[in-house]
């Protein structure tokens, strides 16, 4: 059975993204959506960034300027260790399917979190790639960006450069440190070819993992919640520690394991291990 069109596909190794509509059933979604506003609410009791992720960092990352009466969740690391609804969609999504179709048909899952962006809230993502913070033999791997509430011009979307997937991969390093965001100079040299994914909750952005990509801070009345889970060929192998390890970490989601690593040829700089809570705080500055 196919799950994606060939021009589907043609489309994501030429762009390196591409949006796809109904990735979750209308109930998948409601029960994502209770979830996450049950973490919400929870959030309002704490000053600080609480709970504990495999490597002992927090689970669940709290913005400057997070109150009881204006909460700012703006990410929870790991939720499908810690939910049943998430860990649902992260092995049986639509979502899955495709990336399998793409990259397998044996495919591993990486790690998870979920980004959220409040009405309001000043979170923005710094132009980057994923693969320099997870290296792999080869760079058969796909973030998967689950709209959770409608993604509109307005309240942050994700913004990508199509094709630069096939591109270098750049250094994030700067100055000795790991900040996990490419030198300015790189996005201003193309900013007309700038693209927002936008899309109705219960859409998926496929995303290759060198893709160059941010996003800016929601300036709408309306939230803006991804479920972002990453999954990769079943014949590559990290070679760097993961910096956001889960218990489910590796685990086959599709297809059967084969026994073999696949390498293909790059370069790139190691990332550096994370101390800090959150992805957030590394471009911050903040990660110690």
């Amino acid at each position: 059975m196919s799950f994606l069109t060939q021009e589907q596909k043609d489309t994501f190794w030429r762009d390196g993204v591409i949006v796809l509509e109904n990735a979750v059933s209308a109930d998948e979604l409601a029960a994502l959506r209770s979830e996450f506003a049950r973490w919400v609410d929870e959030s309002r009791v704490y000053g600080n960034d609480y709970g504990e992720t495999l490597d002992g960092r927090p689970r669940f990352d709290l913005q400057p300027g997070h109150c009881a009466a204006t909460p700012g969740l703006r990410r929870v690391q790991s939720p499908e260790e810690v939910s049943a609804v998430f860990a649902n969609i992260m092995r049986n999504a639509a979502t899955v399917d495709f990336c399998a179709e793409l990259i397998g048909p044996a495919i591993r899952f990486h790690h998870g979190k979920v980004n959220s962006k409040l009405p309001g809230t000043a979170t923005q993502v710094k132009w980057h790639q994923d693969f320099p913070f997870e290296p792999m033999t080869n760079d058969d791997m796909i973030t998967a960006l689950l709209f959770i509430d409608d993604v509109t011009l307005e309240n942050g979307p994700l913004e990508v450069l199509p094709g630069t997937h096939t591109g270098p991969i750049y250094s994030h390093w700067h100055n000795g440190v790991f900040a996990g965001a490419v030198d300015g100079s790189i996005i201003d040299a193309q900013r007309d070819r700038i693209v927002k994914c936008t899309g109705q909750a219960g859409s998926v952005c496929l995303m290759h993992a060198r893709l160059l990509h941010g996003s800016a801070p929601n300036v709408s009345d309306y939230p803006r919640t991804l479920y972002i889970t990453t999954y990769y060929a079943e014949d590559a192998i990290e070679l760097s520690p993961n910096h956001l390890p889960s218990t489910l970490t590796h685990e086959l989601v599709r297809g059967e394991a084969s026994g073999r690593v696949r390498c293909t040829p790059y370069e790139m700089a190691l990332p550096a291990v994370p101390k800090g809570t959150s992805f957030f705080a590394q471009q911050e500055g903040t990660d110690a």
